[in-house]
């Protein structure tokens, strides 16, 4: 199985390249974040012409949305599929499935938290660290999670060479030390892999997000790595690669993250 995950910033106007990635790519199941649209005019047709005939989703006008599209089956019964709201919003930020073969998948768009990296001064920051918090203590009401797969745009980079420069940015919302320290421990509360980082060294530049802000993202390179892939330990023996596919950022009208696809086996 291929799964990967792609905020999208707006899944309708974007959806040729999302098209297009699934075809050149071959994922089984896409997660997106920044769908922008409500359930009613996400292109669900469009998707299923494409193989994409099962889907969760989740979203709401202009603003977040969630979704999970596959080709593989999802257990349609039961409490095997979802949506949770979180802080008391009805934001629609995560999304979950279950496919047949019993691997639960969590889709999370999680706050970006605005500019001020201070909860007393910005209430976009303290409902960033409030719903890392709620998603944390939630994981670890379920220690016995197994074939689970967390992806999404977790708005956090959070080791050194996730960033273009540590130095410059460390003070800088998505890379604090705060909310580096909320992010390991709802990684760690879930029991949780790095399964992008598992095949590149910590020592090593890795990005899936470049601002629109820069004239050459290419040549100025000053990403961060935004985006996650999260395994529990009984998947990790068959997660056989993991890419970022940064040509992707360079498409006609692309979003500012690159999708992510990591191969997971039995």
């Amino acid at each position: 199985m291929k799964i990967a995950t792609w905020n999208i910033n707006s899944v309708r106007l974007r959806l040729g390249n999302v098209e297009r990635f699934l075809a050149e790519s071959e994922t089984d199941v896409l997660c997106l974040q920044e769908t922008k649209t409500v359930d009613d005019t996400f292109p669900a047709a469009a998707l299923k012409a494409a193989g994409y005939r099962h889907q969760m989703i989740h979203g709401q006008k202009s603003y977040n949305g969630v979704a999970i599209v596959s080709r593989l089956p999802f257990v349609a019964t039961g409490d095997v599929s979802g949506k949770h709201s979180w802080c008391g919003k009805e934001d629609c930020r995560h999304i979950w499935a279950r496919l047949e073969d019993g691997t639960e998948v969590h889709n999370f768009y999680i706050p970006a938290g605005g500019d001020i990296p201070d909860p007393a001064q910005n209430d976009k920051f303290a409902h960033k660290l409030q719903f890392l918090d709620e998603v944390t203590a939630w994981l670890a009401d379920h220690t016995d999670r197994k074939r689970t797969i967390l992806v999404g745009d977790l708005n956090i980079a959070p080791l050194e060479h996730d960033v273009w420069s540590h130095k410059a940015l460390r003070d800088v919302v998505s890379h604090t030390p705060i909310e580096v320290d909320k992010l390991n421990r709802m990684q760690n509360a879930g029991g949780f892999v790095d399964a992008v980082r598992h095949f590149t060294p910590a020592t090593d530049k890795l990005y899936s997000w470049w601002s629109y802000r820069a004239k050459d993202w290419d040549a100025a390179d000053k990403g961060r790595r935004l985006d996650h892939v999260w395994v529990t330990p009984d998947l990790m023996p068959g997660v056989a690669k993991a890419e970022i596919h940064r040509a992707v950022r360079g498409w006609e009208q692309p979003s500012d993250h690159a999708p992510i696809t990591v191969t997971v086996g039995s």
